[in-house]
C-alpha cells in the first residue's frame, strides 16, 4: 500500500489542486480546493488542511472522509488507518511547501529579497497553522515527526544556507557568519515557536513572535547594506498589501 500512495503522490505532484498565494508575481500553493480531485488527492488535501488547523490528536478518520467529500470505505481502500494519513499527508504537505519556498528564492532579485517573501509567506500559512499541531505530531506520531524533520534538514536547510552564501556573495550578509550553522539556527528557531512555550499563546501571537524571530535573526548576519534592502522589501511585503490568499 505505500509504495501505491508514494506513486500517487509523485502523479499529483504536479498538478494545481491548491489556493494561491500570491508575493509579487511568485505564485505559491496553501490550502486545497477539493473540486475536481482524484480520491487520494483529495485525503491528503483534506488531511493536511484539518491537521494543520486543528492539530493532529482528536482529528478522526470520519472528520478526514467528510473533509474530502468521499466514504469512508473510499478512505479506507487508500489507508489502512489514521497513522498512514498522518505520515503520507505530511510528507505531501513538507513536499508542496518547499517547492513553494524554492519558487520564492528563485524568483527574486536578490538574498535579501528572497528572506522577506519568505517571512511574507511563513506569515500567511502562520495565520492557518494551529500551535499545537507540531507538538502533537512530534508526541503522538513521532514516525511521522521524524520524517517531517528528515526533509526540513534534506531541504529547507539547503535552501537556506545557499540563500546566505548567495548574501554573501553580493555583500548583504556579513562574510564572517558560518553559513551551515546559521541555516540550522534559523530553521531550529523557526520551529520552536510551534512547541508549548512562553513565547506563543494564541495565533495572532505565533504570526507575530514568527515576524519578530525573523527579523532578529536578518539583522544578526546583515551588513548595513544589507539593511537599506530589508527596509526597502518589509515595506512592500511585510505590510499587508501585497501578501493575499485568494480562493
Amino acid at each position: 500500500m505505500t509504495g501505491h500512495i508514494n506513486s500517487a503522490n509523485s502523479r499529483i505532484a504536479n498538478k494545481n489542486t491548491t489556493e494561491t498565494f500570491f508575493v509579487k508575481n511568485v505564485s505559491i500553493v496553501l490550502l486545497p480546493d477539493l473540486r475536481g480531485m482524484e480520491p487520494l488527492t483529495k485525503i491528503l488535501s483534506a488531511s493536511a488542511e484539518l491537521f494543520s488547523q486543528y492539530g493532529f490528536k482528536t482529528i478522526t478518520m470520519d472528520d478526514i472522509a467528510r473533509r474530502a467529500g468521499i466514504s469512508k470505505k473510499t478512505l479506507y481502500q487508500h489507508f489502512a488507518n489514521k497513522q498512514e494519513v498522518v505520515q503520507e499527508s505530511v510528507v505531501w504537505y513538507k513536499n508542496n511547501t518547499s517547492e513553494s519556498c524554492a519558487m520564492v528564492l528563485k524568483d527574486s532579485e536578490n538574498a535579501i529579497e528572497a528572506m522577506v517573501k519568505m517571512l511574507a509567506f511563513f506569515d500567511n500559512m502562520n495565520k492557518r497553522i494551529n500551535p499545537m499541531a507540531m507538538f502533537e505530531l512530534q508526541r503522538f506520531f513521532p514516525e511521522a515527526y521524524k520524517t517531517f524533520r528528515d526533509l526540513l534538514v534534506d531541504r529547507d536547510v539547503v535552501m537556506i544556507r545557499d540563500n546566505m552564501l548567495q548574501g554573501i556573495k553580493e555583500g548583504l550578509y556579513r562574510e564572517d557568519i558560518n553559513a551551515d550553522l546559521l541555516a540550522r539556527y534559523r530553521l531550529e528557531t523557526s520551529l520552536l515557536i510551534l512547541q508549548p512555550n512562553l513565547l506563543v499563546n494564541d495565533r495572532n501571537n505565533l504570526m507575530s513572535v514568527a515576524l519578530e524571530i525573523g527579523e532578529h535573526f536578518l539583522y544578526g548576519i546583515m551588513t548595513e547594506k544589507g539593511e537599506h534592502q530589508y527596509q526597502k522589501y518589509k515595506t512592500i511585503y511585510l505590510k499587508g498589501q501585497n501578501s493575499q490568499v485568494f480562493a
